[in-house]
Parts: structure tokens; sequence; C-alpha cells
């Protein structure tokens, strides 16, 4: 009596079961891999992905002073110079006091070349405080804070209400202005500098 049909019906049976033996082995030694792998950690936000920034405003009442931020990173120059004229008309978050008045709003902002244009709204000049130092620190708290951190702009002019030729009660800004660091130093008691690129009334 032949035994090659048992054979058969043998083999055809322990085919399936070694394919699922197979399988069932390969996923239990997956999950047992993975469970011993070492995590990736998933990527953060490091130094790289903020923009540091020096903002200039008044200390004592006399003299300008540094303060570092950082800032969220910009499209293009254009939107970071109104992001950090923004973070300056915010105000500084130490014990400095504020340069530019209240209320103050960036209208437009422009870099052509050298020269950044810097449009405010009217309370630039309407709640600026009186006295020449006052004007000299407010003014210069925005010139130098965006030639600090835009070393490619050397002059910046200032315009009001789509005024270009604004007139203070003490500056004349109708031509761009140069930065001057100067103003960080404590002022002599008998000094009477005036700022470069200033026109005094």
């Amino acid at each position: 009596m032949s035994t090659h049909p048992r054979k058969k019906v043998t083999i055809s049976l322990l085919i399936p079961f070694l394919v699922f033996i197979l399988f069932f082995s390969t996923m239990i030694w997956q999950k047992y891999r993975s469970s011993h792998e070492v995590p990736v950690t998933p990527p953060q936000q490091n130094a790289e992905s903020y923009r540091s920034i020096t903002l200039f405003f008044v200390s004592d009442g006399t003299r300008l002073a540094r303060e570092a931020r950082k800032i969220d990173p910009c499209d293009n120059d254009t939107a970071c110079l109104k992001r950090v004229l923004d973070e300056l008309l915010n105000g500084p978050v130490g014990e400095f006091e504020e340069a530019v008045p209240e209320g103050t709003v960036v209208e437009s902002v422009r870099m052509e070349g050298n020269v950044a244009t810097i449009e405010f709204n009217h309370m630039f000049s309407d709640a600026m405080l009186s006295g020449s130092s006052a004007e000299m620190l407010a003014v210069y708290a925005v010139v130098d804070t965006v030639t600090v951190n835009f070393p490619q702009i050397q002059k910046v002019k200032i315009d009001i209400d789509g005024t270009k030729e604004v007139v203070l009660h003490h500056l004349d800004l109708s031509e761009p202005l140069l930065p001057d660091y100067s103003l960080e130093q404590v002022p002599s008691p008998d000094s009477g500098d005036t700022p470069s690129g200033v026109t005094t009334k």
C-alpha cells in the first residue's frame, strides 16, 4: 500500500504552518529589537532658530544702554527690521526706560542700499518729551538699533505720517542720520557736543 498521498497531505499542511511560525517569529524579533533600541530624540529648536538682537533704551534718563533680546527668524531683512522696531517700541524688559514716546507705531519700513527709511505715526513727535536731550535719545535709540542689527545699513531716515522733511523742536530729521554710539557714555557736565549728522534748531 503506497504512502505517497499521506506524505503529500502532511507536506501541504506543514508548509503553511512553517510560514506562520516564520512570520510570527519575525514579528517577535522586530518588537524585541524596537524595545531595546535607543529612542531618537525629537528635534528641538536650538539657539540658531532665533535671531539675537540689540535694542537701545534710556538709562538714568541721560544716556542710551543696550538690551539683548531674541526674536523668531524672519523671511527677509525688511520683515526683520519691522520686527526689531516693534520690539523697541514694546519697551525694555529690564531696568531701563523707554526711549521712544509711548503710542508710537511703525507705519512702514524700507531698505534701499545702505539707507533704511522708517515712517512712524504722529505720536513720535507729538508725544516727545520736551528738551533736546529727550529728542536725541529717542531718535538715536531708533538709529542705533537699526544700524547695530543691520550692518549693511549706514544711515537711517525718519519720516512721520508721510512727512519727509521732519523737524522736531530741536532736531532736523530731514536728512538720513548716521549712528552715534557715543550716547551710551555718561555725558560730561560741560559737554555741549551734538551727535553726528544732526542739525539743531
